[in-house]
């Protein structure tokens, strides 16, 4: 038995008004009743109309960008020490249990950044857990019993050596950028002071060739602030589900691309 589902046609109508018709075993539509649309919905047989998602195809070379936001944009309901030492814990834990592979991460007053590589394919799996508990314990020690998180996770895929780049000087110039610091290497709640010897860091971050390739060079690339137009484009290709630069107005090649911000 099928249901066919119709938009809404103005605001504030019931889900009921989306129903208008069944399908028949043999293949007939007719109308439903009010008794019947509430039957309807009652034994699961009504899916109201929505906009899909983009299939998520899992990769087991390239690297993926995540980012999760707290409810209604507000700030973490614990001292940020308290939340740092949970995404630790946890970050470790889908490390091994998972064989997440960990690149960067940083931790902000309302939301996070997170670079890693899923070799085994279990990245979806890996962050459910990791947002699930993550909540439940910042939401224990805070005591409230509402959702810590305003959603799911969202994922960029990274799909070359220069996107990575630009996502891992994103990532780490966060705090710089929102005025919390003036250096990346000062924001404690960050992988990068660890990686540098400044501070113990528990996240098993994997071997950094892009820190240490050329240290003064990287730090000092880190620590150089981009164009406001560079910056806004590599937040707007991060919001893709596979990163990605908008072509320019002058429908040139957006110099991003194959160039370094």
């Amino acid at each position: 038995m099928k249901v066919r589902c119709y938009p809404r046609k103005q605001k504030g109508t019931s889900f009921l008004s989306d129903i208008r018709a069944v399908k028949t075993p043999a293949g007939q539509w007719r109308s439903l009743s009010l008794h019947q649309m509430h039957y309807a919905v009652a034994t699961n047989f009504a899916q109201p109309l929505s906009m899909p998602r983009k299939l998520y195809l899992p990769n087991d070379t390239d690297a993926y960008h995540i980012s999760a936001r707290c409810i209604n944009r507000q700030w973490f309901d614990i001292p940020m020490q308290e939340v740092w030492t949970i995404m630790q814990d946890y970050l470790w834990f889908i490390h091994h249990a998972f064989e997440i592979q960990i690149y960067a991460f940083v931790l902000m007053s309302n939301h996070y950044h997170l670079i890693v590589r899923q070799p085994k394919l279990t990245l979806s799996e890996g962050m459910q857990y990791f947002m699930r508990e993550t909540s439940r314990c910042i939401g224990a020690q805070a005591g409230r019993i509402n959702q810590t998180y305003g959603g799911r996770f969202f994922r960029s895929r990274i799909g070359s050596l220069n996107y990575f780049l630009h996502a891992y000087k994103y990532v780490y110039r966060n705090p710089v950028e929102a005025g919390l610091c003036t250096r990346v290497e000062e924001y404690p709640f960050s992988t990068l002071p660890g990686l540098l010897g400044q501070s113990s860091l528990y996240i098993p971050v994997q071997e950094d060739l892009t820190l240490f390739d050329n240290l003064e060079s990287t730090m000092s690339w880190l620590n150089t602030a981009p164009s406001p137009e560079s910056k806004e484009d590599v937040r707007r290709a991060l919001r893709k589900a596979e990163m990605a630069f908008a072509r320019p107005k002058n429908g040139r090649k957006n110099p991003l691309i194959e160039g370094v911000y």
